[in-house]
């Protein structure tokens, strides 16, 4: 078996829709996987709040490079810092990835700027951030936002030549996560295999994909060029 076949982090790349997290995780992957695919190599890659590094083998053919830094001591980071302070220099990246990483940042507005900061003429920042989703503390848990909303975080804070900010999936498939989240920690037994199935309403309705009045949207993708 190869070395990316044994890569960790197989359940991000390829969440089951029993997952309770699949409103987010699924169109994440996919997201990632497109973006790796699409863009000509060879680039560089920072990958912003790394983890065990589980997008990876997504960028592994046509990355020259690919780091990772991480807020907290982590084998698998080449580099320890927070999105607010990244050690690495000015326009150096030509893919910064930043997932899930926002919603647990002191200070979201620095962060933006450090993103603007690191990536390179020509190049993108891939971030994505909740808009509903339980606490989760990891160590902290400080913030979501609308489509509106992280849209002015992002132009208020840079300058970016396009800006673009997507629902990752839709208001029933985030009713559906939500009532998996609830179910699974009230009962670690419980499957309820409701996530997937909702994540097909939502594709099939406007009202239920878009962010307009009333809707719930697990997360959103943000595309920022500079």
């Amino acid at each position: 078996m190869s070395a990316l076949a044994e890569w960790p982090g197989e359940l991000r790349r390829n969440p089951p829709p029993s997952s309770p997290t699949y409103a987010v995780r699924a169109p994440l992957a996919a997201w990632l996987r497109r973006e790796a695919a699409t863009r000509p190599g060879p680039y560089r890659v920072l990958d912003v709040g790394c983890g065990v590094k589980p997008y990876y083998p997504f960028f592994a053919e046509r990355a020259s490079e690919y780091v990772g830094v991480d807020v907290v001591e982590n084998p698998a980071a080449d580099l320890e810092g927070a999105v607010e302070s990244l050690p690495v220099d000015d326009a150096s990246f030509d893919l910064v990835l930043c997932n899930q990483v926002l919603e647990h940042a002191d200070d979201p507005a620095q962060a933006v700027r450090e993103l603007r900061r690191v990536v390179a003429p020509g190049g993108r920042v891939l971030a994505s951030t909740h808009g509903v989703q339980v606490y989760h503390p990891a160590p902290v848990d400080l913030w979501r936002w609308t489509h509106a909303g992280l849209d002015r975080l992002f132009r208020d804070n840079a300058s970016w030549s396009s800006l673009t900010v997507t629902p990752a999936s839709g208001t029933t498939a985030c009713l559906g996560m939500l009532v998996s989240i609830y179910l699974d920690l009230l009962s670690r037994r419980a499957k309820a295999p409701t996530v997937g199935r909702a994540a097909a309403i939502d594709r099939r309705s406007d009202d239920l994909r878009e962010p307009r009045t009333g809707s719930l949207i697990a997360n959103f993708h943000v595309v920022a060029e500079p």
